[in-house]
């Protein structure tokens, strides 16, 4: 992703994150991410493809995120990974999924339903990894969507239940 791709996406995902994804036009995101309409439709051909755009680049902010820092944490690892989602939920999402959002206002678009799911295994399947717990994928995509979705009605109280849930997944694997 070059430098203009970037700006792009990242003022995007800003944009959709703060006022949503139906009632924003292009002339809007267009002043939004800074660039001429011709540049932001060379890169985004179309809405879809803008919010296709700020998905994946916010993808891999939320991956980022929650798993680079992790061998560089003295806590166990569950715990650094549940502060980490405190950490993005509070400061980037506070409203919840911003992909469950956009299939929400999109609820035809194959590609948004795709990248959901892309998206949802992808973390599901980090989160196994990361705590050893292989096989425990779809609990643990149950797990994280009920922090994700239960945020905005509970704020830290769901991530104190997901991160019980899990670790009584680690207590029940330990020797």
């Amino acid at each position: 992703m070059n430098k203009t791709q970037e700006k792009i996406a990242s003022a995007l995902e800003t944009a959709f994150a703060q006022h949503g994804f139906a009632k924003q036009g292009v002339d809007a995101l267009k002043e939004a991410t800074g660039v001429s309409l011709r540049t932001l439709y060379k890169y985004c051909p179309s809405k879809e493809a803008m919010i296709i755009t700020a998905l994946e680049y916010r993808h891999t902010r939320y991956l980022n995120t929650i798993f680079n820092s992790l061998n560089d944490s003295d806590s166990p690892k569950a715990e650094h990974i549940f502060n980490q989602i405190e950490f993005w939920m509070s400061e980037y999402a506070p409203s919840g999924c911003l992909f469950h959002n956009a299939v929400a206002a999109y609820p035809n678009s194959e590609a948004l339903s795709r990248l959901l799911a892309r998206h949802k295994f992808e973390v599901a399947t980090n989160l196994a990894q990361a705590l050893n717990l292989k096989g425990y994928e779809d609990e643990l995509l149950l797990i994280h969507e009920g922090l994700m979705q239960s945020w905005p009605l509970l704020g830290n109280k769901a991530l104190l239940v997901a991160n019980k849930l899990v670790s009584e997944y680690l207590e029940d694997r330990s020797p």
